[in-house]
């Protein structure tokens, strides 16, 4: 009996059992490897998914930038190429003059708030003036709890700002100390609580926590105008410790097709155009860039090849009211040439619609300074150039010591450098390629300096001329935004370039987190990141893949419902016997030609097209498949329906830049005007009949004007296929 069991004592297994314990631990390890193999294929497949989800919102959201700055140029065209009497230059000309109530002697009767009083009833802050720490705090409670701050004190509040930012430096100068850390925040677009939470996790601005916002805090989303008033009131409290870069959607150009200009004037319908002026000065004269103890660079968008900060502290600023408009120069004959006439103007505007490139780079090799247009300094007396260089150096001095400018002064270097005067010095294309650079430019893995055909404005640099630069200038670190990124920062170039970006669910809930930078005197950068949505927070990754993926697939469906015309003739031409069915290949083929969004359409086909036939698509099936729902109205032409859709934002653009008191409402001939000046830039021909047809059947209560909001609503687009769907019903 003894044999049969191994040694003595109790709690000894049988022979047997010994026998087995190696099978069974193979059998477990086997196991283990199997469930390990499929949950790095499981996450592998829904990181797969995540990356193509980020690339659709991704290149959507360029290709809107790339519409703007196309419909922006198109206007530029017309401002220097048609006389000043035509119709087109005329309803667009307001958005390129220089402001002339800024350089008017009753500049500030004109923006006096003490005209406007704040009656009993009104329950929101009260604030006095000069600001205090109490006084910024009570206001980021209020806004907390969705209170509206008075346009009173909010005129009061933009005006001490405009007071302070125009005696501050192009480049501000921050000191690290073991004492105390520098936050540094990248793009918050009006994502309010992402910035509370900020607040909240870090504490608030103080001048023992100084901060550093990198730009873009408007726009997208629906509280711009309150992040901007609790920023400032920051600033005005601690001008040393508060730092605020530009970004490029601090541009009232941007303004009108991302949404911050119909969120001005929603939220303050009597003088909402008196705050987007004061703002518009405001933006032109925020700082270009931070520099962190002599070895830290932080700005907006990034360098080029042509970076030169000695050049870019000496640049008059607040001339940019708009970086989207280069400074004009005068036409002058040339050995008998002449300036375009309106026989070949025609031709000229065909040509600049084919040019798809970068606003400061033209041409697909390496951008060079002898690439830019430059204008000769003999054109411009000698008296002038004189007594701009005087002046300009003497309000530079000034404003570098810190000291304030009397307003003839001010005048005065306003009206010299206004864009429309047509005395641009040579060093102004310079020094405007220099800002948008900065402002738009995005990094890319290879070496070289390219145009940023992606977004249309700006530049790709490289590895070597990040190298270049920041060794030129004695820097270690390139700290910059403008990039949505999945963990809310990213390194780039050998770690010497960092994005942040602190807009938390950017392109939907669960889409990316938000992150800010705490930074010591040793220069390191330590990251906090977050998400400002509890929904999110909730959410298991397969629920937030999946919620992120089904809002990406709608927008793109949008895309491909709106160009349903282009796609059914690009696939014809794959479809020479008409059969109505084309190949896979064929398929993502012509999509792309058409769509032009750069994305992996074969991977993401099985989301796209339901069903295929031996590997073929029927192209007119899957066209009405794609479920978008489209308003119910009588419209004799449907090619304007289809043209509306496509061209959705620069409708609502243009109708903004038309409505010049920003009423909200349009006139028929407003109207009629306005798709004339679609049709002139999308070189279609929309004939009178057609236009007047969808005015009468959008003019709902027969009033003879049009609401621009309620038309841009009813003909928003409605993806059935989403509609209904809730986060319970989770794959």
């Amino acid at each position: 009996m003894m044999n049969e069991c191994i040694g003595s004592g109790r709690g000894r297994l049988p022979q047997q059992s010994y026998e087995q314990a190696p099978f069974f631990q193979s059998s477990a390890m086997r196991a283990a490897l199997l469930i390990q193999r499929w949950y790095r294929q499981y996450v592998a497949r829904l990181e797969m998914r995540r990356r193509c989800t980020w690339n659709i919102f991704q290149s959507i959201e360029y290709a809107g930038e790339q519409d703007q700055i196309k419909l922006y140029n198109f206007f530029g065209f017309l401002m220097d190429h048609f006389t000043p009497a035509s119709s087109e230059r005329n309803l667009i000309s307001h958005i390129f003059r220089k402001n002339e109530i800024c350089r008017d002697a009753e500049w500030e009767r004109y923006f006096c708030y003490k005209s406007i009083e704040v009656p009993d009833s009104y329950n929101g802050p009260h604030l006095t003036f000069p600001m205090t720490f109490c006084g910024v705090s009570k206001l980021v409670e209020a806004f907390k709890h969705k209170q509206q701050l008075h346009a009173r004190y909010v005129l009061q509040l933009l005006g001490e700002t405009w007071r302070l930012l125009r005696i501050l430096p192009n480049i501000s100068q921050v000191a690290a100390c073991h004492t105390k850390e520098i936050t540094i925040c990248g793009d918050l677009h009006g994502h309010l609580e992402d910035l509370l939470l900020i607040f909240y996790k870090n504490g608030l601005p103080s001048s023992e926590k100084p901060y550093v916002f990198n730009g873009d805090y408007v726009d997208r989303g629906k509280n711009s105008l309150e992040i901007l008033l609790i920023l400032f009131g920051f600033l005005l409290v601690y001008p040393n410790d508060v730092h605020l870069n530009r970004g490029n959607h601090e541009d009232h150009i941007v303004n009108l097709r991302y949404g911050f200009t119909k969120e001005v004037l929603g939220k303050y319908r009597m003088h909402g155009k008196m705050i987007l002026k004061l703002l518009q000065k405001i933006f032109s004269w925020l700082p270009l860039a931070t520099v962190i103890d002599h070895k830290v660079l932080i700005v907006h968008g990034g360098i080029s090849d042509t970076t030169n900060l000695d050049r870019i502290a000496r640049v008059d600023r607040h001339k940019y009211v708009s970086a989207l408009r280069p400074p004009k120069s005068t036409h002058h004959a040339v050995n008998g040439s002449k300036t375009p006439t309106m026989n070949n103007r025609n031709t000229e505007l065909v040509e600049s619609r084919r040019r798809v490139c970068s606003l400061t780079h033209h041409s697909s090799a390496p951008a060079h300074g002898h690439d830019i247009p430059r204008r000769s300094l003999h054109s411009v007396p000698m008296s002038s150039q004189l007594n701009w260089s005087v002046e300009e150096e003497l309000k530079r001095r000034r404003r570098l010591a810190g000291f304030d400018q009397s307003y003839g002064e001010l005048q005065k270097s306003d009206s010299d450098s206004d864009p429309e005067s047509g005395e641009t010095a040579e060093t102004d294309e310079h020094e405007w390629k220099q800002i948008v650079d900065m402002l738009w430019s995005d990094p890319m893995p290879q070496n070289g300096c390219i145009p940023n055909e992606v977004r249309g404005g700006g530049c790709y640099w490289g590895p070597d001329v990040t190298e270049e630069v920041l060794g030129r200038h004695n820097l270690q670190l390139l700290i910059r935004s403008h990039e949505c990124k999945q963990e809310g920062y990213e390194f780039c170039h050998n770690r010497r370039v960092l994005t942040i970006f602190s807009a938390s669910n950017y392109y939907e809930v669960g889409s990316n987190r938000g992150a800010y930078i705490r930074m010591g005197p040793d220069l390191v950068p330590h990251f906090n990141q977050y998400q400002a949505s509890r929904t999110c927070r909730e959410l298991t990754l397969r629920q937030s893949v999946g919620w992120t993926e089904r809002s990406a697939l709608r927008a793109l469906r949008e895309q491909l419902f709106v160009h349903k015309s282009d796609l059914i003739s690009a696939f014809q031409e794959f479809d020479a016997n008409k059969t109505g069915m084309i190949s896979l290949r064929h398929w993502a083929s012509a999509t792309e030609r058409v769509l032009n969004l750069g994305l992996p359409w074969r991977v993401l086909r099985p989301q796209l097209v339901s069903s295929t036939q031996y590997g073929m698509v029927d192209y007119q099936q899957w066209i009405r498949e794609l479920s978008i729902t489209e308003p119910k109205l009588e419209i004799s032409d449907n090619s304007i329906l289809e043209t509306m859709y496509k061209n959705h934002s620069n409708l609502e653009t243009i109708f903004r830049i038309i409505d010049t008191d920003h009423s909200g409402l349009i006139s028929f001939e407003e109207f009629r005007q306005t798709w004339k000046l679609l049709s002139s830039h999308l070189n279609t021909e929309i004939s009178d009949e057609a236009i007047a047809d969808l005015a009468q059947s959008i003019d709902f209560n027969k009033d003879g004007s049009i609401d621009i909001n309620e038309f841009m609503e009813a003909f928003r687009l409605v993806d059935l296929s989403a509609h209904n769907m809730s986060l319970s019903q989770e794959l």
